[in-house]
């Protein structure tokens, strides 16, 4: 995450949010255009509606559920770690220990825990990562329907827009390409060690 990538991406806020506007009111799923959108509000049906048509087996209230948390964790989050407006002033303040949070590995995680501590029965939850192992790296949380494709799967992001969450299917992002990292998931949520433990007990009983 380049300090001058960042800044640029939140100068372009000005450029594209009426442009994110018309976004909302576009068709999902019509060619798939690149293309972000915002949820402006706690109540806003756009993402849980999106979320619920991943599959017909996606729990509506699970739905409502996803869009509801990840929309309060970034306001809550923006408050808690008083984050500037650009990402790039955030990441620096951060990297100089004057804000506590607001990489995006730290908003993705604690996304990430929030959304698990939901128990989601229809609903799967995905670690994503573009550029990994760079400057540029960022992550995001993707969430598909259970046992769905993670390429199927719609992003949730609360760093590019400083805590306002932007959403769209993990393939049409207009400035990142995505990646699954299933063992960052695992590490992210402290399992690492549990699936461990539990391989060991398996081969203990087969032997």
């Amino acid at each position: 995450m380049f300090f001058h990538r960042s800044l640029l991406l939140g100068v372009r806020t000005f450029a594209v949010v009426p442009l994110l506007v018309l976004a909302l009111s576009s068709p999902w799923g019509r060619g798939r255009r690149a293309e972000l959108f915002v949820m402006w509000s706690s109540d806003d049906p756009s993402l849980r509606t999106q979320i619920a048509a991943l599959s017909p087996t996606v729990s509506p209230d699970e739905a409502r559920q996803v869009a509801y948390t990840a929309y309060m964790t970034g306001r809550e989050l923006h408050r808690e770690w008083r984050v500037a407006w650009l990402p790039g002033i955030q990441n620096f303040l951060v990297n100089i220990g004057k804000r506590k949070g607001g990489l995006c590995f730290q908003w993705a995680t604690e996304l990430l825990v929030r959304l698990d501590a939901l128990k989601l029965q229809t609903l799967e939850l995905h670690w994503a990562e573009s550029g990994p192992n760079t400057n540029a790296e960022h992550n995001v949380i993707v969430v598909t329907a259970r046992g769905q494709p993670f390429g199927e799967g719609i992003l949730l992001d609360l760093w590019r827009y400083s805590g306002t969450l932007v959403w769209t299917h993990v393939g049409t992002d207009p400035d990142y390409r995505w990646a699954e990292n299933k063992s960052e998931l695992a590490r992210r949520l402290g399992r690492t060690t549990d699936v461990a433990s539990k391989q060991v007990r398996s081969t203990t009983k087969s032997n």
